[in-house]
Parts: C-alpha cells; sequence; structure tokens
C-alpha cells in the first residue's frame, strides 16, 4: 500500500512510519519541516515532503496515489518538546477541528482515499451515553492521573470537537482514540480492541504503549474496520 503519514516525526507518527515500513509498505511522510528528518533518513520506501494540515489544496495535492491518509498532527513536535505541545493545544484548542475541516475538503477532490485520524481519549465516554470530555470533575481526574494539565481539558474538548466535524461527514474516515495513559514503550501486538468507551486493563487502567498504538493503526489501514466509525485500544 501507499500511505501517507502527517507528523510523521512525532511520537505516534514515527511508529506508524517504522510499522507500516516493516511490513513493506510505501511511505510518504509529512510535516511542518521535514528536512533535517530526510537528511538523516536512510531507510528504503519512505519519501518526505513537507505539509500545512491546516491548507486544504496542499493536502489535496499530495493526495494522488495514497491508499490511506493518516493524521498524527499536534501544534509543535510532542517528541521533541512535549510542554510547548501542551502548550499550544491549550491555547488554540481549535486547531483540531480546523485541521478536520481541512482533511476532509481536500478530500472531496478524492473521496476513494482513505482517511485515519489519530484524536484524543477525551471523546470516550466515561460511562454510556456521558463523553468524558463533558464530564468535567472524571476529565480533571484523568488528566492528574496521567500527569497532563487541567487546562489542558480545552485540548480534550478541541479532540471532541474534531471528532463530531468527523460525523458530518460521508468520506471514507476512521478516527482512533488512544488509551488515557500512551507513551513509548514495548510493541507487544497484544491489546484488545473498542469502540466508544476505554479499554481498561484488571487494575482499571486505560493504557497502551505508542508501538501498539501503530500496529493498531496500519492494521486497520490495511484491512478497514472501522470506517466512517471510531475506535480505540488497549490492554
Amino acid at each position: 500500500m501507499r500511505i501517507g503519514v502527517i507528523g510523521a516525526t512525532g511520537t505516534i507518527g514515527s511508529r506508524v512510519v517504522a510499522e507500516a515500513l516493516a511490513r513493506g509498505h510505501d511511505i510518504r511522510a509529512f510535516g511542518r519541516d521535514t528536512t533535517r528528518a530526510a537528511a538523516a533518513e536512510t531507510r528504503e520506501n519512505i519519501t518526505w515532503a513537507s505539509l500545512d494540515v491546516l491548507d486544504p489544496e496542499g493536502i489535496a495535492a499530495v493526495l494522488p496515489g495514497l491508499d490511506v491518509l493518516i493524521s498524527a498532527f499536534q501544534p509543535g513536535n510532542a517528541a521533541r518538546d512535549l510542554a510547548d505541545t501542551i502548550e499550544r493545544s491549550i491555547a488554540d484548542a481549535g486547531v483540531y477541528a480546523t485541521a478536520a475541516r481541512a482533511l476532509l475538503k481536500a478530500l472531496a477532490t478524492h473521496p476513494r482515499t482513505r482517511l485515519i485520524v489519530i484524536g484524543g481519549a477525551g471523546s470516550l465516554e466515561s460511562e454510556p451515553g456521558v463523553v468524558l470530555a463533558d464530564a468535567e470533575e472524571r476529565l480533571h481526574e484523568t488528566l492528574d492521573s496521567v500527569g497532563l494539565p487541567r487546562a489542558y481539558a480545552a485540548a480534550v474538548r478541541g479532540h471532541r470537537d474534531a471528532l463530531n466535524v468527523l460525523r458530518t461527514s460521508n468520506r471514507r474516515w476512521t478516527y482512533f482514540s488512544p488509551a488515557e495513559d500512551i507513551a513509548p514503550g514495548e510493541r507487544t501486538g497484544r491489546f484488545r480492541i473498542g469502540e466508544d468507551q476505554p479499554v481498561r486493563d484488571a487494575e482499571g487502567r486505560s493504557r497502551v504503549s505508542a508501538e501498539d498504538a501503530a500496529v493498531a493503526l496500519v492494521d486497520e489501514a490495511e484491512l478497514p474496520r472501522f470506517v466512517q466509525r471510531r475506535f480505540t485500544i488497549g490492554y
């Protein structure tokens, strides 16, 4: 397959690239500034290009030939400076919905290309019918537990809004909500899949490694199960 990855140098995006390359796919890796990454790249079957995820025309220009476009967009680069990404996400929480609109507008000219958006866990239900982003007290408890400032609730709601934008579209989109606690770790290939509620382990924790998130995302790219739907994973 030919897979495009926006945010290819980020924590999840870089692991999606590695996972897809290991399975023999061709990758077009995108970011705001890919000069350094392209210069250091030694792997085959990958090309790098700069791309603004808020520019529908720019996105549309890179879609020809792609089977799937995976967006791991985050403001800043969390892999290099997490504090900066958190600050930017709080300051402009509406950017996630803006990016979703830009992606959908670009897909209007290439409706056969599939879109997978990596979003947030806050749009998952804390209990049936209750979205975590809308349950302030529970949301604050969750942010506390994963070490994020409570002001990050604005970004959580921004991710929720992006999902709602996608839900109005008839394009071939999929939304991925990672576990509440996601960080670099081990690739096990063993996890459980859910839809609208977090997948929790025996201790009640919603957690997964970024490596296993990449496995799930490339699985979905190869064998679509959640077209026009959201899914999540956890241990």
